[in-house]
């Protein structure tokens, strides 16, 4: 930022956000002239008291000048970004018509910062990793509107190291991303991936996800933020995604703004007896098995994929 809005802030004052502003945002300086952004309440504001935990920054209802809600920096490393934070959180509260709804804004954003801070490496997903996110946010937004919030996001049980990707009651699908124009194979990174399961159904979900330099379309962040907002009146939900996404490596201050992703067709394989794959048991000694598997050559297996299939109501 050009500007360091904490710039000149002795400890314990404050100056606000924006004097034509619609709620008391302010710039503050807190205890160790650790930077913050407090928000003015009014006595009817109600104190929620289930509010984000985020590693780095301190949230929490303080007595400042009447009631308020403190939200501040406890590493100055991350000072840059915290700004970045904060004016997000504002530009966003904004646009609520009263102050509760503001302070519920304020909220929901912080949540959606969860992991923003954490740090990490400073590389990013690989572009094949990116490809790979996609088409799982992509069918994880397709089943949150036919199953709960929770089940949908509980269910996405690969970040968590899982054989499979997505993991229901009744069934369990594989999804996978390939660029459109490739040879059409996808890859299984184990003997595990497409194995059987007891009482479960098994599908091979294939997203066509083609990338390019453009300005059009939605980057990362763009296809994650689309998946995010499907969970954000459901705070338990939100931070089990956030969870996920950073178990997979996600992190929004990597650079990611330059390449979009487009979702395109998709088929769904039933993986049954006769789909070509490899499954144990294995001979003795093999393990940690990779292969390709070519589409071509599973056309009988491609089925209409019924949401209702993953709590066995098909």
């Amino acid at each position: 930022m050009s500007n360091d809005p904490w710039k000149g802030l002795a400890e314990g004052n404050m100056r606000r956000v924006d004097a034509q502003g619609k709620h008391d945002f302010f710039w503050a300086t807190v205890e160790n002239k650790a930077p913050a952004l407090l928000m003015g309440l009014g006595p009817e504001a109600e104190m929620v008291a289930d509010l984000p935990a985020l590693k780095n920054i301190v949230v929490q209802f303080r007595t400042v000048n009447g009631r308020a809600l403190v939200i501040s920096l406890l590493d100055n490393a991350h000072r840059e970004i915290f700004e970045t934070l904060c004016r997000d959180i504002v530009t966003a509260a904004e646009c609520a018509p009263d102050q509760s709804a503001a302070l519920d804004r304020v909220i929901r954003r912080t949540r959606r910062w969860h992991f923003l801070l954490k740090g990490g490496s400073s590389e990013g997903l690989s572009k094949e990793e990116q490809r790979g996110l996609v088409g799982e946010l992509a069918f994880l937004r397709e089943i949150s509107t036919h199953v709960s919030p929770e089940t949908a996001i509980e269910g996405w049980t690969g970040p968590e190291g899982a054989a499979k990707d997505f993991e229901f009651p009744a069934a369990c699908i594989e999804v996978k991303a390939r660029r459109g124009a490739a040879k059409p194979y996808v890859r299984i990174s184990s003997e595990d991936q497409l194995s059987d399961v007891t009482g479960q159904l098994l599908f091979l979900r294939v997203y066509d996800v083609d990338s390019a330099v453009i300005p059009e379309g939605d980057n990362l962040h763009g296809h994650v933020e689309n998946t995010v907002v499907l969970f954000e009146d459901y705070p338990d939900c939100l931070n089990v995604l956030e969870e996920r996404l950073e178990a997979v490596g996600y992190e929004r201050g990597h650079d990611y703004e330059k390449r979009r992703w487009i979702v395109g067709t998709c088929r769904t394989f039933a993986v049954a007896d006769g789909f070509p794959r490899i499954t144990p048991p294995l001979t003795s000694g093999v393990h940690h098995v990779t292969y390709a598997i070519d589409l071509t050559e599973c056309t009988d297996f491609i089925t209409e994929f019924e949401p209702g299939i993953l709590a066995g109501e098909v």
